[in-house]
């Protein structure tokens, strides 16, 4: 195995990595990873990991051999600050003490927010709103994602600072506040697509659809796990006329706003997102089919998967749930990974089998017990699949 080609091939993909190692570890390529923060910071881009993870090693990996796929890595950070000595201020403590609660990482001057401490989309707008209410300090992605360490948010924080206040955070409030855009409905068009795509779905792919009773008819979010570019059109098909009209498709503008696919999603009742600006907004606006009585589909995952398996699932949807006290209803897709393939165009007619599952109800539950109640459904309807075969 080559691994310095291996290396050569996953750079080709990407201008953000300032050195990678590749080592054999259990027998496959695994990938020791130092970006390139500058470049990053030119770019405004604040999901560090996900831009490196499916746009440089997941894009080396949808053409490698089996044997040569990277099926591990580990992102190397280099502290900006050589000292680890605490500042001893309120604003240093105060500001640690608030990250402590989205992280249970230890905190260091030089911990990288991201990828030392883990905080994600949902942390940066709970970040944002406390330091401006807490601090008189207005931040946003394009400022973060050029302070995205512990003492370099201390110092922007610190030279700005108007006063300090107690603040607590909360997620109702947020989604409460009114924004400019408005849903826009296309009951007509999503009629059509419906009407169009169900029996191309079911006489190519032998679509087989089962747990129909378990679709509300109340307002819901709809949460499948993400195989392949057909299960949102999928959902589309097999939704009933009247749920369908009423329902709003989560989508990453990258994809869905390209020149291809925007005249779909802009007719298609599609909220496109972007999650290296805005966030806050964006946030507000996927809430607004919740807050009007409509339905969301949103994919837990985020990212359709490379291999079959399922993703880790991203909290934002049991958040809404949660906020809005809503149900949501799994729904497990299987078949789609064979019949679509990531980087493949043409589908090929292998058959394809969607389970609604039993809708899951927020009450007395945490963000995180509703992500994992949500996966753990759809996981055990693959593993009767599994077994089953």
């Amino acid at each position: 195995m080559d691994l310095n080609k291996i290396k050569e091939q996953v750079l080709s993909y990407t201008s953000y990595i300032k050195e990678l190692t590749i080592i054999i570890q259990n027998g496959y390529p695994f990938a020791l990873v130092t970006p390139d923060f500058e470049a990053l910071k030119r770019a405004k881009i604040i999901n560090i990991e996900e831009e490196i993870r499916w746009y440089a090693i997941e894009l080396y990996n949808m053409k490698a051999d089996e044997q040569e796929k990277i099926k591990g890595y580990e992102i190397l950070t280099t502290p900006i600050l050589k000292t680890e000595d605490e500042p001893n201020d309120e604003i240093y403590t105060v500001l640690k003490l608030y990250v402590s609660t989205l992280s249970t990482n230890e905190i260091f001057p030089s911990s990288h927010l991201e990828l030392d401490l883990g905080l994600d989309s949902l942390n940066y707008v709970e970040l944002f709103v406390f330091i401006q209410e807490s601090f008189g300090v207005k931040i946003d992605e394009a400022i973060f994602s050029n302070i995205m360490s512990m003492e370099s948010l201390y110092m922007y924080i610190k030279n700005r600072s108007l006063h300090v206040k107690n603040f607590q955070f909360r997620w109702e409030d947020i989604l409460a506040q009114n924004i400019d855009e408005k849903l826009v409905y296309s009951p007509f068009i999503m009629t059509l697509y419906k009407t169009f795509l169900y029996p191309i779905f079911k006489l190519y792919f032998r679509l087989e659809v089962k747990g129909r009773e378990n679709i509300l008819s109340s307002t819901c979010i709809i949460a499948p796990s993400h195989q392949s570019m057909l299960d949102g059109f999928l959902i589309e098909s097999i939704l009933p006329y009247k749920i369908l009209k009423k329902s709003f498709f989560l989508a990453y503008k990258q994809v869905f706003g390209t020149t291809l696919l925007e005249p779909i999603s802009r007719n298609g009742q599609t909220i496109l997102i972007d999650a290296n600006e805005n966030l806050k907004h964006t946030m507000q606006y996927c809430a607004l089919p919740i807050k009007s009585g409509n339905n969301l589909v949103i994919f837990p995952e985020g990212a359709r998967t490379r291999d079959g398996e399922l993703l880790e699932f991203r909290p934002y949807f049991a958040m809404l749930s949660k906020t809005f006290d809503v149900p949501i209803v799994p729904v497990m897709i299987d078949g789609s990974y064979e019949a679509l393939k990531a980087g493949k165009l043409f589908p090929r007619p292998k058959k394809i089998k969607v389970v609604f599952l039993k809708p899951i109800y927020p009450n007395g539950l945490n963000y995180n017990e509703i992500t994992a109640l949500v996966r753990e459904s759809i996981e055990r309807e693959l593993k009767q699949k599994s077994v089953m075969n």
